[in-house]
């Protein structure tokens, strides 16, 4: 199967030694960090930026999720900006000029109850009225897209149905990364690994800087994509986001031929998998329920979320597990992102994807490289500002973000 997989570049990104000062210093060199650099000098010509990594690019979330893609959300606010971001996933090979093997095989939801269906059909309906692609299955249905799925009425969640986006799928989450990285890269962008930040320098209530292990660096504009430590870092500026942070695991099994033609998730049961590029099952559930920063998880975790996928799958009963990892989420109050301003003049921040953020990679880019170069929101990044929380204004998300993917 390795002749399936691109050649990479010979050569991705420079290492620099970081600068006294930037035009603006964005702090993560995931996703959502490389993506915001590669808009900016893109879209709006800023090339004297700064990416800050404390570890090495894409070490985090960006290379311990599982890689699913989509934008089949309920809320209109939701829907906007996960399929401005799904479109955006569609030209981005061609145009980053990287294979990074997105693979449009859509996705189902199942339903296993009466509600479930309910949820899941006015769901359906929501898409179709927002443009997104979306279709309500019935059992046949489901069987005839993923015949290797147990569709008998005498298991304990029988299926009844599912949601299905058909161009929703999967990529290479590394390879999106380097990417983004190396398009970054070639417009100027310095992406500075092993660079930690330690603190920020402040005029009054208006950020002019930040502290790193590798010296103060003067900037006009800075933003945190930092994820699960955002929170961290946003104390260390002086004031508080609404997230918590959790470990969230993942797995992927040994080998196997392709034999699951999609992606399958259920909140129900609690699980979702899918088949990569090479043939291993990658497979993943719900958080860990405690608060944390460490990129592990609890056992019982990744025993329910296999029970569950044995039960849905019976031909996987013999698959080996061969290894599993966690990532740190960081999770608002109604599961949606936070991206935007903040109550320090010229800090902006982009976080609270939860379990949705690589879905959201390109999507958060564009519109949080806007509201960097501007000073302003995107229209499509307006409504998730930190404001909400005090206006009350949410969009709670709960029931499309379901399992954790």
């Amino acid at each position: 199967m390795a002749d399936l997989l691109p050649e990479h570049p010979d050569f991705l990104w420079r290492n620099p030694d970081p600068k006294p000062s930037y035009d603006a210093v964005i702090v993560g060199g995931g996703g959502h960090g490389l993506a915001t650099a590669y808009y900016l000098a893109k879209n709006h010509g800023m090339t004297n930026i700064a990416v800050l990594e404390r570890g090495w690019l894409a070490g985090g979330n960006m290379a311990r999720n599982t890689t699913i893609i989509r934008s089949n959300y309920l809320w209109d606010e939701s829907a906007a900006i996960y399929e401005h971001s799904l479109k955006l996933w569609e030209k981005l090979p061609e145009e980053l000029e990287y294979d990074f093997l997105f693979s449009q095989r859509g996705v189902m939801n199942l339903a296993h109850t009466l509600q479930d269906v309910r949820e899941s059909v006015r769901r359906v309906s929501a898409n179709k009225l927002n443009g997104v692609d979306a279709e309500w299955l019935d059992v046949d249905q489901v069987k005839e897209l993923c015949p290797i799925l147990n569709t008998s009425d005498r298991i304990r969640y029988p299926v009844l149905g599912a949601t299905y986006q058909p161009r929703a799928g999967i990529a290479k989450h590394d390879h999106v990364a380097w990417a983004f990285a190396r398009k970054a890269d070639e417009l100027g962008v310095d992406l500075i690994q092993n660079c930690e930040v330690t603190g920020f320098v402040k005029d009054g209530n208006r950020v002019v800087g930040v502290k790193t292990n590798r010296g103060t660096i003067a900037t006009e504009k800075v933003a945190l994509c930092a994820a699960g430590h955002s929170s961290v870092l946003a104390k260390m500026a002086g004031f508080d986001l609404p997230i918590q942070s959790h470990p969230l695991q993942a797995l992927v099994s040994e080998l196997h031929e392709i034999v699951h033609p999609t992606v399958v998730m259920s909140n129900h049961v609690h699980v979702y998998v899918s088949q990569a590029h090479k043939g291993e099952l990658v497979m993943g559930a719900g958080i860990d329920s405690y608060n944390g920063y460490g990129q592990r998880g609890a056992f019982h975790v990744i025993e329910q979320q296999m029970a569950a996928a044995v039960e849905l799958f019976p031909i996987f009963a013999r698959a080996h597990l061969l290894r599993t990892w966690g990532g740190i989420v960081d999770v608002t109050l109604d599961a949606s992102p936070i991206v935007g301003t903040s109550p320090i003049e010229n800090l902006f921040v982009n976080c609270g994807w939860g379990t949705g953020g690589f879905k959201g990679t390109p999507g958060a880019g564009w519109t949080m490289a806007h509201t960097i170069a501007t000073g302003e929101p995107h229209r499509l990044n307006e409504p998730f500002s930190l404001e909400r929380f005090v206006s009350g204004a949410l969009i709670d998300e709960h029931g499309a973000a379901a399992v954790a993917h």
